[in-house]
């Protein structure tokens, strides 16, 4: 940065002193003052300096003023929405404020690296960091965001676990936003907040806000407008202002609300339902939705009939077994009768259906009770119960297992008293062997709710206990060194990119045993007595594209010819970099495996060469033979 003179005398332009041309920086007035200190090259070490110069200069770059919250808006432009335009607030003490957690996070996140290597996050310990920091929240988020949009190849740890903390902190303000959403009077909950409520829980990291959706919807609404124009130009539906409610009570016009918003949805933006991949849960979420033009019958009913509210006609959720149905009354002073109904089916492009078609629909009769309509909270319970069943018939991977998680928190907040959900909560996180003290937390919950649960409640009581017991005495992590002549048959290293020989995946080695570990089940399952060298050859872990973790033996896998990145959830938890033609190890897997890095980089470990290896591989198979 160039010196600012703020001397009695300064240079001429012809190098002599002059008074009559001599002009002094601090001269200049502060609104020039404040525009150059705005430049973009100056940064705050800049201002730093100059505010450091003279009195002047220093009440030019006053905490509150322009030059501050310039730095400020420059460095953190995310953070600009959390004031109002034309704010006056201490820009200097913001500044300071955002530095310090910045460097505080990061710390906070390295340390969370150490401690969770070995086991499950827990989300009440992420709950417990965030909070002894004792700052603002969208500060932490802030940073958060910094770490995870950094150098994409580089950083991985640290962004492994900056993301599982922003999902955490997300996720608990949008379980506070549902919480404050169920107290609302019934009337006033909307079914698409709801759903947005959900779908944002499920995906606190995508940008997924009730304004966007509820903008994307104001579109679809002026295109069924435009189509309903040209069929009754004087139709009252079209004067609706954006957030006005008037209904329509005269049902010829109700009809051709009905039958502009189908032409619209079903035929010119060709919404669909999902029949050849009715379980995945994108089907679920409103925005995938809104962007794939693809549903379930829920979710379809849900935009459905919130366009249809937009346009002044009022249908009613139905919670219609195995297929979600929308009701229209037909009678003006309205009906308990459901005869007097007709029943939308959202999923199958708007078809209008009696009573009797409805069980046609599902393939058997049901009672009057299923015709019934029903409240936004019983819409949000059906929707989430229709993740919770996703989530448990996934594969047992951590994608399934973070669906299952999180369904089961929507379900328990909406119905906390569910007992058949709070064993299942119970049983997913002794499974995954986290958080026991709210395992226990849970089961005393059931007791008290359902005693005739003694059995299983007792039962993981008993196991729970135990595993408290056994994490007092945390067993000391085995390291396994290349160079001991166990393990001299084993030919690749951790980080190495390879490509399974049968099933054709892509993955990379995070792990590796000498000999098969696996249990004689898993053996005769795996049919691995078929393999040339059977079980007694090394087997590696591996993280495989898919975003499954597999077991693979040594004679299925070899390098890749061409290596490439592994998008597995994963990889950040194991190696801290990708180094285009491998994975490097992150301090806690180098401890484990100290001499696969050398392998890995293809370079003799020191003192240890290739003849040394060899001698050292007879002299193992000799002493095997004598």
């Amino acid at each position: 940065m160039a010196t600012f003179v703020s001397g009695e005398e300064q240079p001429s332009l012809n190098g002599l002193n002059s008074d009559s041309q001599a002009k002094k920086l601090t001269d200049l007035p502060t609104e020039l003052l404040e525009h150059i200190l705005c430049f973009p090259v100056l940064k705050h070490v800049d201002i730093c300096n100059v505010s450091c110069c003279c009195k002047r200069l220093h009440d030019v770059c006053h905490g509150r003023g322009k030059v501050w919250g310039h730095q400020y808006k420059l460095r953190w432009p995310r953070l600009q929405r959390f004031y109002r335009q034309n704010e006056c607030c201490d820009w200097l003490k913001e500044y300071k404020t955002r530095h310090r957690v910045g460097i505080q996070i990061r710390r906070t996140v390295e340390s969370i690296s150490k401690r969770f290597f070995t086991e499950v996050v827990r989300r009440c310990l992420l709950f417990y960091y965030i909070e002894s920091l004792g700052m603002p929240e969208h500060f932490c988020e802030d940073e958060l965001l910094f770490i995870l949009n950094s150098d994409k190849r580089k950083s991985l740890t640290l962004k492994y676990y900056a993301k599982k903390i922003l999902y955490f902190l997300r996720q608990q303000n949008i379980l506070r936003s549902l919480k404050t959403f169920l107290e609302q009077p019934a009337e006033q909950q909307s079914a698409l907040e709801g759903a947005v409520l959900v779908d944002q829980y499920c995906n606190p990291l995508a940008d997924v806000t009730l304004d966007s959706i509820s903008a994307q919807l104001d579109e679809i609404t002026e295109k069924v407008k435009k189509m309903l124009r040209i069929k009754n130009s004087s139709h009252p539906s079209l004067h609706i202002a954006q957030g006005e409610h008037l209904v329509v009570e005269d049902f010829e016009l109700q009809r051709q609300v009905v039958c502009a918003l189908n032409s619209v949805l079903y035929e010119q933006l060709q919404y669909k339902g999902n029949e050849f991949d009715y379980y995945n849960p994108l089907n679920s979420y409103i925005h995938q939705v809104l962007l794939r033009h693809t549903g379930i019958p829920i979710s379809l009913s849900v935009l459905y009939m919130t366009l249809a509210r937009k346009l002044g006609v009022q249908l009613e959720p139905v919670n219609f077994p195995n297929h979600f149905l929308l009701r229209w009354c037909q009678k003006p002073r309205g009906s308990d009768d459901i005869y007097d109904f007709v029943y939308i089916d959202a999923f199958g492009k708007g078809k209008q259906l009696t009573a009797k078609e409805c069980e046609y629909l599902i393939g058997h009769q049901v009672t009057a009770d299923y015709y019934s309509a029903i409240s936004t909270t019983e819409v949000l319970l059906r929707m989430v119960g229709n993740l919770l069943n996703i989530g448990k018939r996934g594969e047992g991977n951590e994608k399934s297992y973070q669906l299952l998680r999180d369904s089961l928190d929507l379900y328990l907040t909406i119905n906390p008293d569910n007992v058949q959900y709070l064993l299942l909560q119970a049983r997913l996180y002794f499974h995954l062997g986290i958080w026991p003290e709210k395992v226990l937390d849970i089961l005393q919950h059931i007791q008290a709710l359902d005693p005739s649960q003694h059995g299983a409640v007792g039962y993981l009581v008993q196991h729970t206990l135990e595993h408290i017991q056994h994490k007092k005495h945390p067993v000391t992590p085995e390291v396994k060194r290349r160079s001991t002549p166990e393990h001299l048959e084993v030919q690749y290293s951790v980080g190495l990119i390879m490509k399974h020989k049968r099933s054709g995946y892509n993955c990379v080695i995070y792990g590796w045993d000498p000999k098969c570990t696996m249990s004689q089940e898993w053996i005769t399952t795996m049919r691995v007595h078929q393999l040339s060298n059977g079980a007694n050859q090394p087997f590696y872990n591996v993280l495989v594209q898919d975003g499954t973790c597999r077991y693979a033996a040594q004679e299925n896998l070899e390098p890749h010819s061409a290596p490439l990145e592994i998008g597995h959830p994963e990889v950040g938890r194991y190696f801290s970099e990708f180094a285009a033609s491998h994975y490097v190890a992150n301090e806690e897997l180098q401890t484990r495996y100290p001499e696969d890095m050398d392998d890995t980089l293809g370079t003799p470990n020191p003192g240890y060469s290739a003849t040394e290896k060899t001698i050292k591989k007879i002299v193992f198979l000799l002493n095997s033979i004598f």
